[in-house]
């Protein structure tokens, strides 16, 4: 894999000296409020290694994240696929979670950007779809700042139905659309 860099960040294959801090992140009060559940150091590290064996098996999905300036790992960014059960996820997923020191500096969006033109421009996807949690305001504004359409509010089949996080946003954009965008 060829990693995907930008001004500031580097997104590259998983490292073994990036399971600690992602540990910590994926135990995070804050990282993880809009998820089910926090994971613990077990299936984190699992989770690290799906993450490196589908990059190692594709060549894309959700890369590591690493500041150029410093090396240090913040996070990750990039795309997943789903099981083809979950009817909602007709094309790869774009994604990203930080640790809680690197947001509300334009990472997440800087990332991402780079991601798509990657997955338009090399990969010659056709489509890639977001989701997050109603509640996920932050997120659902990077979806929005890389270029990515509402296209309906859904009920995510995986999230109780009486729970706060059961009502979920869609967003999408086409290879397309992509290429108008100025930040091509």
């Amino acid at each position: 894999m060829k990693n995907i860099q930008t001004p500031r960040l580097i997104l590259r294959q998983w490292q073994d000296s990036d399971t600690a801090p992602f540990i910590q992140m994926c135990a995070d009060d804050d990282v993880m409020r809009y998820f089910l559940k926090k994971l613990n150091a077990a299936e984190a590290t699992a989770f690290m290694q799906h993450m490196r064996d589908a990059i190692e098996t594709r060549g894309w999905g959700l890369y590591a994240v690493e500041l150029k300036a410093t090396g240090e790992f913040i996070g990750f960014i990039g795309l997943h696929i789903h099981p083809p059960e979950f009817e909602i996820a007709d094309a790869p997923e774009i994604g990203w979670r930080l640790l809680p020191q690197y947001w509300h500096q334009g990472y997440a969006t800087e990332g991402a950007k780079a991601v798509l033109k990657h997955a338009f421009r090399n990969l010659r996807l056709d489509k890639i779809i977001s989701f997050t949690a109603c509640l996920n305001t932050p997120s659902e504004r990077v979806m929005q700042r890389i270029g990515m359409d509402k296209v309906r509010k859904f009920d995510h089949p995986l999230v109780p139905d009486d729970h706060p996080l059961h009502r979920h946003v869609l967003y999408e954009i086409h290879r397309s659309d992509f290429v108008h965008h100025t930040f091509c």
